[in-house]
Formats: C-alpha cells, sequence, structure tokens
C-alpha cells in the first residue's frame, strides 16, 4: 500500500525539497503553503493545500490519514536577535512560528496519523542546550521550546498509538535561510531527512539528517 506524508511548509527551500524526495520513493505526497508557491504547484501529483501555523482556523485544509507528518515551518526572526533589543511582538512572533504554532499544528494533526507512523519538526542543533555557543537567542530560544513541546507530545499525545516523533536537525543547508555558503544541498538534506523518517519507530528523538543523535 502506498504511504502518504503531510509537509507542512512545503513551499521552498528543504520543504519543497522534501516533497520531491518522497515523491521520488513513491509516496503520495500532500504540501502545504502559506503563499502560493508555483514550485510546489509544478510538482506532478502532489496535492496542494494552504495553511499557517500561526493561524489555527486553517488547519481544517488538511483531511486525510497519514503516515508521516513533517512540520517544516519557521523563521529566523528578526535580524538583530538580541534579548536586549526583543520587543513582545518580536518575541511573540518568532516563538508562535517556530514553536508553539508547530506543536499545537502537530497535536491537532495526531488523529490524522495512522497507528506506528511518525510525527516529524523542523529544528535544529542551535536548538541543542548543551551544545549552544551563543548568540541568536531568538531563534536558538524558539527551536529549544519546540523541542521541548515536541517532547511533551511524545510522552504524552503520541505515546498510545505508537506514533514516533522527531526533532530533525537538516545541517546547514544551502537555502535562503542557511545562504549560499552552507554545506550541504537541499537535496543532500532531504534525502537524508526522508531516510530518517522511513526507519522512526515509537519515542522521541532529536537527531540530525544522517541520524546521529544530538544532545538535548
Amino acid at each position: 500500500m502506498t504511504k502518504h506524508v503531510l509537509i507542512v511548509g512545503a513551499s521552498r527551500g528543504i520543504g519543497l525539497g522534501l516533497a520531491e524526495e518522497f515523491k521520488s520513493r513513491g509516496w503520495d505526497v500532500t504540501g502545504t503553503e502559506r503563499s502560493k508557491s508555483d514550485e510546489l504547484h509544478a510538482l506532478e501529483g502532489v496535492t496542494v493545500e494552504t495553511l499557517d501555523v500561526t493561524d489555527p482556523s486553517t488547519f481544517g485544509n488538511v483531511t486525510g490519514e497519514f503516515d508521516a507528518v513533517i512540520v517544516n515551518a519557521g523563521i529566523t526572526g528578526p535580524q538583530h536577535q538580541s534579548s536586549e533589543q526583543a520587543t513582545p511582538d518580536e518575541v511573540a512572533n518568532v516563538m508562535m512560528t517556530n514553536a508553539f504554532g508547530p506543536a499545537h499544528l502537530g497535536k491537532r494533526l495526531l488523529p490524522q496519523i495512522k497507528q506506528g507512523g511518525s510525527l516529524s519538526f523542523m529544528s535544529s542543533l542551535m536548538g541543542s542546550i548543551e551544545d549552544s555557543s551563543g548568540g541568536y537567542e531568538l531563534y536558538r530560544t524558539s527551536k529549544t521550546a519546540q523541542n521541548m513541546l515536541a517532547k511533551g507530545i511524545a510522552e504524552q499525545d503520541a505515546k498510545e498509538r505508537d506514533i514516533a516523533v522527531l526533532s530533525l536537525h537538516p545541517g546547514w543547508v544551502q537555502t535562503d535561510m542557511g545562504g549560499p555558503n552552507a554545506h550541504i544541498t537541499v537535496e543532500e538534506s532531504a534525502k537524508g531527512l526522508a531516510d530518517v523518517v522511513e526507519n522512526a519507530s515509537g519515542g522521541y528523538a532529536y537527531v540530525d539528517y544522517t541520524g546521529k543523535a544530538l544532545p538535548f
């Protein structure tokens, strides 16, 4: 039976790369966009829905059952990235987009994930407290919060139906966010992430695109 993946935030970059990768592996793919992406719509056979992780009124746009859900939406936040300069609106925006919005959506989608399936959140090594070298305070904090929320979902909401919950570090990728000097291509990251998702089983894991466990 053909497996079905939902990729939230598939309009460009890693999300678009994942849509292409899973399609090449024979999966049915549903990808979401916040605003229209010509590149996503150009992928043959991919179902496209509109969804914004900060707007719960759009969550119902995604229907059906999935073997895997990947919540990829996220932002860097303000350029200054400073806790001293941050305004309440800036903090709220980055935390809602990167942490609480994805967690809310993930919980909403859990009943649509098949038993033994997986729910993944696109995290970052910058969310690791143990590994932190400082800087990028707003972005780092939002990804740390996302990791904590993801682990909570694994320990409570997902455990009963043996749904694996993953916090994924895609590597330093050549995207608009990662920049042209990043170490790996979108295709390399997407291939590794798809391997990790395909091999996921039960519980919580914080891993990179090679499957390597990361310090929480």
